[in-house]
Formats: C-alpha cells, sequence, structure tokens
C-alpha cells in the first residue's frame, strides 16, 4: 500500500517524494503536463517498464530544470535561446531531447542500466518548467548530487492520465508514494503529454512530438502556420 499525499504543501511533499526515491522506491506525482512516475535505481526503473508494459527500446528522462539543462545539453546559443524564451518569457513546458556532456560528473552518480536507459544515440531528454511539485523535486536531485528518472504514469501506448485515478491500476500498484494534486493544467482529449523537440549544437531543429500547448510552441519555434 502506498503513502498517498493529498494536501498542497510542495516544499514537504517533494522532500517526502525525494526521500522514498533515494531509499530505492518509486513515485507517482503530479505536473501541469500529466501525471508521472519516478525512481532512481535499476530495480525500480525496472518495475516501472514492467508495469507500465513499456519497451526498453523508449527511454526515460532525467527530471531537471533550465539550470540542469544548461549544465547538461550540448547547444548553441540559438537553441538555448529558443528553450529559454519558451520556458521563461512564456511560462511553458516543454521536453528537450539533446547531445549531452557524457562525462558530466551527476551523471555518473546514476547506476550503468540507469544512465544507459535514459540516453539514446548520443543524447538524452530533460522535461523543465512542468509544476512546482516537479521543479522542487528538481532542485533537491541537483542539490543533494542525486540523479532521478522519470516517465509518465501510465500504461504503455494507452494516452498521458491527468488525474491520479485514472492512472492505470497496474502502473499504481507499484507506488511506493503518491502526490494527488487533481486535474493537470494541461489535460486534454487526446491525452497527451509535453511537447517534445530534439536539438542539435550545428543549428537543426525538429519537433520529435507535439503535446501540450501545441499553438504557442509552434508559433516560438518559427512555425507561420500556428
Amino acid at each position: 500500500m502506498s503513502v498517498q499525499i493529498t494536501g498542497h504543501d510542495v516544499g514537504r511533499d517533494a522532500q517526502r517524494v525525494f526521500d522514498v526515491i533515494c531509499g530505492g522506491g518509486v513515485a507517482i506525482i503530479h505536473l501541469d503536463v500529466a501525471y508521472a512516475i519516478l525512481g532512481r535505481t535499476e530495480a525500480a526503473v525496472r518495475r516501472i517498464y514492467a508495469a507500465k508494459e513499456r519497451s526498453f527500446a523508449k527511454p526515460t528522462g532525467i527530471v531537471g530544470n533550465l539550470a540542469l539543462h544548461r549544465e547538461l545539453h550540448v547547444l548553441g546559443e540559438r537553441e538555448w535561446e529558443i528553450v529559454r524564451a519558451i520556458t521563461q518569457d512564456h511560462d511553458l513546458p516543454l521536453a528537450v531531447i539533446a547531445p549531452y556532456r557524457r562525462d558530466h560528473p551527476f551523471l555518473r552518480k546514476l547506476e550503468p542500466f540507469v544512465l544507459d536507459n535514459a540516453t539514446r544515440d548520443g543524447t538524452l531528454n530533460i522535461l523543465i518548467n512542468a509544476g512546482e511539485l516537479r521543479d522542487r523535486i528538481a532542485a533537491l536531485s541537483i542539490e543533494r548530487d542525486t540523479p532521478v528518472v522519470g516517465s509518465s504514469a501510465n500504461a504503455s501506448l494507452t494516452g498521458s492520465k491527468f488525474r491520479l485515478q485514472d492512472v492505470d491500476p497496474a502502473v499504481r500498484a507499484i507506488a511506493d508514494i503518491e502526490v494527488d494534486y487533481g486535474l493537470s493544467k494541461y489535460h486534454n482529449p487526446e491525452g497527451r503529454s509535453s511537447t517534445m523537440i530534439a536539438l542539435e549544437h550545428d543549428d537543426r531543429l525538429s519537433q520529435f512530438r507535439g503535446g501540450a500547448p501545441r499553438r504557442v510552441l509552434r508559433r516560438n519555434l518559427g512555425d507561420p502556420a500556428a
């Protein structure tokens, strides 16, 4: 039986979640884009993938923020400015897939299996600005030099879940702690989570997965049809 948090003491809740994760546990938390499931050990990640029935060909993301994105990703000034404008000027969530510093000491704190599963083809994914709770957990992760990885809290290919009670029972069953803050801000009938973009340091830019909120993000990416 998991511990369920239903209040809204973000600082305290983030610490409780982080402590569980550091102990090898699994957490389901509220994000502005959808509910997410987090862990940091090989055992936790394997539990998450088994419950989601998710292929290991699909990587996890690193729980981070704008500062960690600047620290880990290898990009040019144009790409930095795109991410900063979307997440700070427009206060929107964005998942960024980009080349990363493979020798960074922060990443060495992950077990080899977990790090390998969080990277693909020389890139890693960091979701930025997805809500205050996740930002607090990211800050704790950086402060304690303890990386955390995450995925959407849903069975594979069933769409994102925007209320805790809608998360698949098999996924909820493996959680050691759950944070229920109600409906996610960017809920949508298509079951889409965050917009995810792939960036390169040589001025190449491609939208990898359209998510919430798509229209404003497309305008910031220079799409005249948005």
